[in-house]
């Protein structure tokens, strides 16, 4: 099993578009960097990801699954682009912040801290643990 992190601008897409798509899940279209796009070439059906708001809350806030593997992206005509589906899992009981994230030791090396631009971007398990712990949420 492998774990990732997507984030968003809420005021574009927010946790609670998420959780209102339901089981369908939704396309996390749009995404036009190479490195965030074969991320998602590696994702698998059942695989877990943070939800991450970025802009001005920074915080992960709910745990999302892939309900489709990379298809391609329905926004583009170019083939090279593709695109996961996500569905809503839970929310974390309590946001972890990414300041929260960057005081934490055992996370310095998380691709969040050390590449915060990137929009999808994969975690480690021993990551997602912590972050899951961080934030109450029962992996």
């Amino acid at each position: 099993m492998h774990y990732w992190l997507f984030k968003s601008e809420p005021n574009t897409w927010s946790w609670d578009d998420q959780v209102a798509r339901g089981d369908a899940g939704e396309e996390w279209d749009g995404v036009r960097n190479y490195q965030a796009r074969n991320v998602m070439r590696q994702m698998a059906i059942g695989e877990r990801g943070f939800f991450y708001h970025s802009q001005a809350e920074k915080a992960v806030v709910g745990v999302v699954e892939v309900c489709a593997e990379a298809h391609p992206d329905s926004t583009t005509d170019d083939p090279g682009w593709v695109c996961v589906d996500i569905k809503a899992v839970g929310a974390l009981p309590r946001p972890v912040t990414l300041a929260e994230i960057k005081a934490e030791p055992r996370l310095s090396d998380m691709a969040l801290v050390r590449n915060p631009r990137l929009s999808v971007q994969p975690v480690t398990e021993e990551e997602w643990r912590i972050v899951c712990g961080m934030g109450g949420f029962s992996a």
